[in-house]
């Protein structure tokens, strides 16, 4: 589902090139749920973003589902992420000027699926939110737009989601229940889950962990626990 070679990203800095990522390689199948963690500054949300096509590498090759990322342009990028992924952020990225409901319907809106407003409403009740979908961000708690987002990120179907930081603006309470919520989905959906945080517990809910310090991979385990109880 997703298999990333030898990735490296370097930035012009001050008449000298900075190397935030070095040489990381990785490979998940099909619903593998994998956690990437290390502290700030070491990498995590440049390397999420360029296995999600957002942002091109400058060595290295990524394919996401079979498709090599690397040569394409931006808006055949751009047409993979609407066809296969799902993203959710740690600041929410709703519009504020869509309803809850609106918001949902925005990735079936640009892939074009017909009666796209019974799935968006589904999903918002799903996420608990069945009776708020004419409301408007700023009217949601930070819990119920993640929430949103939640919804918003599964209503394409995604065959792998980036969650960057999911429950970094939340609450410890809230953030439990958003993290059930997504695991819950995940399930639901089979979907890969690509999970970057600086929450070890939260990793833990996954099956492999990645750390990653000064821009390289320092460790790559499974975790047992997590595989066993079909986290």
């Amino acid at each position: 589902m997703l298999k990333v070679e030898n990735l490296t990203k370097s930035y012009a800095s001050g008449g000298r090139e900075l190397t935030v990522l070095e040489a990381v390689s990785f490979e998940l199948q099909a619903q593998d749920t994998f956690a990437i963690v290390g502290p700030s500054g070491s990498g995590k949300t440049t390397l999420l973003g360029l296995c999600a096509g957002l942002d091109r590498a400058s060595a290295g090759s990524v394919w996401l589902n079979g498709i090599q990322l690397d040569n394409l342009s931006e808006d055949q990028r751009a047409a993979v992420r609407n066809e296969h992924v799902g993203f959710v952020f740690q600041n929410f990225q709703l519009l504020p000027s869509l309803t809850a409901l609106e918001n949902v319907l925005v990735p079936l809106e640009l892939r074009g699926v017909r009666g796209g407003t019974k799935t968006a409403l589904e999903l918002l009740e799903r996420v608990g939110l069945g009776g708020r979908g004419h409301h408007y961000p700023t009217q949601l708690s930070g819990g119920e737009q993640q929430r949103v987002s939640l919804a918003r990120a599964f209503a394409n179907r995604p065959k792998i989601l980036f969650a960057d930081e999911p429950t970094g603006n939340l609450d410890a309470d809230t953030s439990a229940k958003v993290v059930e919520l997504l695991f819950e989905l995940n399930r639901e959906a089979g979907t890969t889950l690509v999970l970057v945080t600086h929450d070890l517990e939260l990793a833990a809910r996954t099956q492999r962990i990645v750390r990653i310090k000064g821009g390289a991979v320092v460790s790559d385990t499974v975790n047992q626990e997590s595989v066993q109880v079909g986290l």
